[in-house]
């Protein structure tokens, strides 16, 4: 087998010491940028490969961040895990990546194979039912934990997530301002944090105005497009005949206009829906959705940037951060009328 390159290796070709190699492809500004991109280039002609357990052995940093959310098929996960991603490249550090599906025991292996790479810390949205000794092992451990989306009553982290009561309230609040008064709300579940806000919101937006709550119109679960087609048909033969439809997301709104539109009425002008997140499908689905942005990009950098600052031993303050949401009004919502006959008469 050919022999390992080592820094000396470099060092030797160039004519400098061991130690301007090592700070330079540590990116060290004591190394003129210049010289920094003459060793990173001969590092690469080499094949030098870092060693990072080496490396961590010495610094007692592996540079490694362990994020573990619900299913990275979401794209409201995905927005956050690409800002994640973008703080984090910015200061030399590298994420490990994990779905747990809500299986807490899923994510229990992941935060136990991180502690023993040695990772630096872990960005979690935790699975439902999620022990508190769980995430207060990788605490104890020198592993530090930051909450996004979801929170644990339980425990005081830093948690990072939109105002979900307030951006719910805004959407019921425009559809009331329409003239709707029978709204249903439609997925999510009050087994998580968010969706026990999410339900809040929409409840107090309703008295605020004097509606009456009907926990009928309430039809859980649904938190994909797949769920919001198929909870189309549930929510078309509730005896109630609402109006419109606060939805989870903007993936089961988009799936609930479908439901719709194969039943042969038109969104936006029969029934008027509205999403949540404001993903960038919704400004291009048809018609396009009404929604809540939600923040997520913001979320994703401050979340990495308080890991980062504890990290550096200036810790960031625990407790909730929230991000404030923004109404998207679009086409997919629009004035009740009592003329939809070829609905209200079903």
């Amino acid at each position: 087998m050919a022999q390992k390159v080592k820094l000396s290796t470099i060092a030797e070709s160039l004519g400098i010491s061991t130690a301007t190699v090592s700070l330079a492809l540590r990116d060290s500004p004591l190394v003129a940028s210049a010289t920094r991109e003459r060793i990173k280039e001969q590092a690469r002609t080499l094949g030098y490969i870092y060693n990072r357990r080496a490396a961590s052995l010495r610094t007692s940093r592996s540079g490694i961040i362990g994020v573990v959310v619900h299913d990275i098929m979401n794209p409201f996960y995905g927005e956050i895990l690409k800002a994640i991603e973008s703080e984090l490249d910015r200061n030399q550090h590298t994420f490990i990546l994990s779905n747990h599906y809500d299986s807490v025991e899923k994510q229990r292996n992941f935060i136990e194979t991180l502690l023993q790479l040695g990772g630096d810390g872990v960005i979690m949205s935790p699975a439902i039912g999620t022990p508190p000794a769980d995430v207060q092992l990788a605490e104890d451990n020198g592993m530090p934990a930051i909450f996004v989306a979801r929170t644990m009553e339980e425990l005081d982290l830093p948690t990072y997530r939109g105002d979900d009561s307030y951006g719910i309230a805004l959407a019921t609040n425009h559809l009331i301002g329409l003239g709707h008064r029978c709204i249903a709300m439609i997925g999510g579940t009050d087994q998580t944090s968010t969706g026990r806000d999410r339900y809040a919101g929409y409840v107090n937006a309703l008295k605020k105005a004097n509606i009456p709550v009907d926990p009928g119109l309430r039809i859980p679960g649904p938190r994909t497009k797949q769920g919001g087609f198929e909870a189309a048909v549930h929510f078309l033969s509730l005896p109630q005949k609402p109006t419109a439809a606060v939805c989870w997301n903007d993936l089961v709104a988009i799936g609930l206009m479908n439901g719709i539109s194969r039943a042969g009425l038109t969104p936006g002008a029969d029934i008027s829906v509205t999403g949540y997140d404001d993903l960038e499908e919704a400004s291009i689905s048809t018609p396009s959705l009404t929604t809540v942005w939600n923040g997520q990009a913001e979320v994703g950098r401050l979340a990495a940037r308080a890991l980062l600052d504890r990290l550096a031993g200036s810790n960031a303050p625990n407790g909730m951060h929230l991000i404030k949401p923004e109404m998207r009004i679009r086409q997919s919502t629009g004035p009740y009328r009592e003329t939809a006959e070829s609905y209200l008469a079903l």
